[in-house]
């Protein structure tokens, strides 16, 4: 194996072997040429995201900045939405469902280096694939750390670090991400806390 055939594997590798760092350029260049695209050209700006990432669905809204390693390591769903400064490090692979929702200042980190000094100082590094499942919505300046699973329907609560895989149907939230409680039926009445719809078109 070379070392973007070990990076895809999830194994360590090294990332300036084997045209990864020409890799990372190029991509880097994309998104350059994306997040200066005026915001008011939405069909160019579909088309350069088109370029990028290694697959989306046809209704989609990534708010610029949005930065990324590779980008043919991500795969998102239908009716994806991203604001400002999004972040992926897309070294393993990065899913993402239908219907995904991302607030502000989002990092997803597949990427990750070892933990021993003399293992980290070697140049090895790794990347172990994210998958977010449909219907999530991800709270402001979190971070979601390689290997993680979140499930569907879940909320992740502003500021929080998912260091492990959330359930279905979770709201979860925290530095390290704990689930606090199940999503249920009552909570389709309530768009903010204790403050009921005043509207009958939400259902």
């Amino acid at each position: 194996m070379n070392q973007k055939e070990r990076m895809l594997a999830n194994l360590p590798y090294k990332a300036w072997m084997d045209g990864l760092t020409e890799e990372r350029i190029s991509c880097k260049m994309k998104t350059f040429e994306y997040n200066n695209i005026p915001p008011c050209d939405r069909e160019l700006r579909k088309e350069k995201i088109r370029g990028i990432v290694g697959k989306i669905g046809e209704e989609f809204n990534i708010e610029s900045p949005f930065q990324c390693d590779y980008g043919y390591n991500i795969e998102i769903g239908e009716n994806f939405y991203s604001n400002h400064n999004l972040i992926i490090l897309d070294v393993g692979k990065v899913r993402i469902g239908d219907n995904v929702q991302v607030a502000p200042n989002v990092s997803i980190y597949t990427a990750g280096h070892p933990v021993h000094p003399d293992s980290r100082n070697s140049g090895y590094e790794y990347g172990i694939d994210i998958t977010i499942g449909d219907n999530v919505w991800i709270g402001g300046n979190t971070c979601i750390l390689p290997g993680v699973t979140i499930g569907k329907n879940v909320v992740i609560g502003a500021g929080s670090v998912v260091t492990k895989d959330i359930p279905d149907d979770m709201i979860a939230v925290g530095n390290p991400c704990r689930v606090i409680r199940k999503i249920t039926e009552e909570d389709r009445d309530y768009y903010f806390r204790d403050r009921k719809f005043d509207v009958d078109d939400y259902k």
